[in-house]
């Protein structure tokens, strides 16, 4: 049987660990972990799942009658795992001047509780999300089907858990909960993103949507779109400025083709259509009609107004 030499590896990766951790202002006593895990919110949002859709998410010998049972029983069960998380994540925000065991313990059992009661509005905007893609998807043939198979649903399912996790400013168990979507569906959605009702994301591979992008009401996005930011603005030491509003606003009844980029602070009016690949960096006005070949405003008369496509030909008002 071989034998490796081990033991100098172990030793120089506990150096490095330790080095790091100093450079990290980290403590270097024992303890266990000091921030949340990713395997326990994926299952948290597993239960979570079942609970906002009992009978098409939820366990699959479920049945109607004991289905107020098994969403009592299994939310009150996800709340007490989701609270661990949440007292991690605290901890770890004030690793540096730590809170005492009373104030993180209550601070927690008020964040989760007040996550607990935005589930009913969660189910009830992924209601509106799941009849917006049945409405607009001929190939489909039940809401049931949507729910069970689309990506962009399983993608926004997460996107609105892990967007109230990131208005309660818990930013790690936030983006923990939007990377497990986009590990398993490709569509990337950032957790501070706001997005409206009725909201469809078709086919979806490739989605990007930035943190700071606003979208509205009955919008429709396809695959390989970018709502992203055109430059990242630095501070007088060098280091990216953050928090600063840099995607896009997109308004309500909206629709925007296959692989469109869209970037920077702009604005897409009410009403318009971004054809495929077209490149954005300029605001586009309610109703207007936006591809390679040209661009057809209906209710702007303004000159200024340009969209370029993913070959930098600016294309101008007709």
């Amino acid at each position: 049987m071989a034998v490796f030499d081990i033991q100098p590896i172990v030793s120089e990766l506990a150096y490095i660990r330790q080095q790091w951790r100093v450079a990290q202002g980290r403590p270097l006593e024992s303890g266990g972990r000091n921030f949340p895990s990713p395997q326990a919110l994926k299952a948290i949002i597993k239960d979570l799942t079942g609970i906002l859709f009992p009978m098409r998410l939820g366990p699959i010998d479920l049945r109607q009658e004991s289905e107020d049972f098994y969403v009592g029983h299994t939310l009150d069960s996800a709340l007490h795992a989701l609270l661990s998380q949440v007292k991690l994540e605290l901890a770890y925000q004030h690793r540096q001047a730590p809170l005492d065991a009373d104030t993180l313990e209550q601070q927690s059992i008020d964040l989760v509780q007040s996550f607990a009661q935005a589930l009913p509005e969660i189910r009830r905007k992924l209601d509106s999300d799941t009849l917006a893609a049945y409405a607009g998807d001929p190939a489909a043939r039940s809401v049931d089907e949507i729910l069970l198979c689309y990506p962009g649903v399983y993608a926004m399912i997460h996107h609105r858990i892990a967007h109230e996790f990131y208005k309660r400013e818990l930013p790690l168990l936030a983006r923990m909960s939007s990377e497990i979507a986009h590990s398993e569906t490709g569509i990337d959605i950032h957790p501070g993103a706001q997005i409206g009702e009725h909201f469809f994301i078709d086919h979806g591979t490739g989605v990007v949507i930035g943190e700071t992008a606003i979208i509205g009401n009955n919008v429709r996005i396809y695959q390989h779109v970018t709502l992203g930011a055109k430059r990242f603005p630095a501070d007088p030491d060098g280091a990216l400025t953050k928090g600063l509003p840099r995607h896009p606003i997109v308004e309500d009844d909206v629709v925007i083709y296959a692989g469109a980029t869209i970037l920077g602070r702009v604005t897409l009016g009410k009403g318009c259509t971004i054809g495929g690949n077209v490149w954005l960096i300029h605001d586009v006005p309610p109703g207007a009609h936006v591809t390679q070949a040209g661009y057809q405003g209906t209710t702007s008369s303004d000159p200024a107004c340009i969209a370029e496509n993913g070959n930098g030909v600016q294309i101008r008002q007709r």
